[in-house]
C-alpha cells in the first residue's frame, strides 16, 4: 500500500513486519477504538454498543498493558464518546499519555452524502472524535493533515478508512497497533476480537510477552 504525501509517495506496511520478525513488539502509533460502556438511562436504547458487542468498563480499559507495548517516544489516537471524555481522558494518563489535542472530528454523513443526526443527551449528535496523547518527544511528519473527516458511517461504531489513512500521513511509516481491530490492515499490528476470537486482554498479554 502507498500514500502520496505533497507528491511524494510514502510505502506503507514494511516496519511492523521487520520489527515482529526480529522480535522487537515496541509501537510508536497506538490506535484504539475502546468499547465504552455507558453508564447512564440511554445505556440499554437500541443504538449503543451493548446491542451489538461486549463493553468494558473504564478501569478494565485502563488496564490494559499498553504501557508494556508502547516506546518511550510514541502517539496514542483514542477514539473518545463526548458523555465519556473524562474517561477518556483518564484512560489516557494510565496508558502513560499526555493529552494534547482532538486531532480528528468524524462528521458522518449516509451514502447519499446526507448529515446523520443521532439521540443525543442534549443535541442531536453527529460527530465522534479522536483525542491524540503524547508519550515523550514524538515527532509529525507533516503539517497539512486536516482535522475534519467527513465520511459515511457504515457498521456500527465502524470507523472510516480515512482516519487509518491520515494516522500514517501524519507520522509516517512507524511501527504501530490498533487496538479493537475490526478487521486487519496492511502495516497494521491488528488486535481484537472480531479477528481471531480472542479476548482483548489475553491477546495484548501474548504480544507483550
Amino acid at each position: 500500500m502507498t500514500l502520496a504525501i505533497n507528491g511524494q509517495k510514502l510505502i506503507v506496511g514494511h516496519l511492523n513486519k521487520d520489527l515482529k520478525e526480529r522480535g522487537k513488539m515496541k509501537y510508536q502509533i497506538i490506535y484504539a477504538d475502546p468499547p465504552w460502556g455507558h453508564n447512564d438511562k440511554m445505556a440499554t436504547h437500541s443504538f449503543t454498543q451493548l446491542h451489538h458487542y461486549s463493553t468494558m468498563t473504564t478501569p478494565e480499559i485502563c488496564n490494559l498493558p499498553i504501557k508494556e507495548l508502547s516506546e518511550k517516544d510514541s502517539v496514542l489516537f483514542l477514539w473518545a464518546v463526548s458523555p465519556m471524555l473524562i474517561d477518556a481522558l483518564q484512560v489516557m494518563g494510565a496508558w502513560g499519555y499526555k493529552y494534547k489535542t482532538i486531532v480528528f472530528c468524524w462528521s458522518k454523513i449516509t451514502k447519499n452524502k446526507k448529515l446523520i443526526s443521532n439521540l443525543g443527551r442534549w443535541t442531536m449528535g453527529n460527530i465522534e472524535i479522536v483525542l491524540l496523547g503524547v508519550k515523550g518527544h514524538p515527532k509529525r511528519l507533516i503539517k497539512n493533515v486536516k482535522q475534519l473527516v467527513i465520511a459515511e458511517r457504515t457498521e456500527h461504531s465502524k470507523k472510516p478508512v480515512e482516519v487509518r489513512n491520515r494516522i500514517v500521513e501524519l507520522m509516517g511509516d512507524l511501527p504501530r497497533i490498533e487496538l479493537f481491530a475490526r478487521q486487519k490492515t496492511e502495516g497494521w499490528e491488528s488486535v481484537g476480537y472480531d479477528i481471531d476470537g480472542k479476548d482483548i486482554r489475553q491477546s495484548l498479554k501474548e504480544i507483550a510477552g
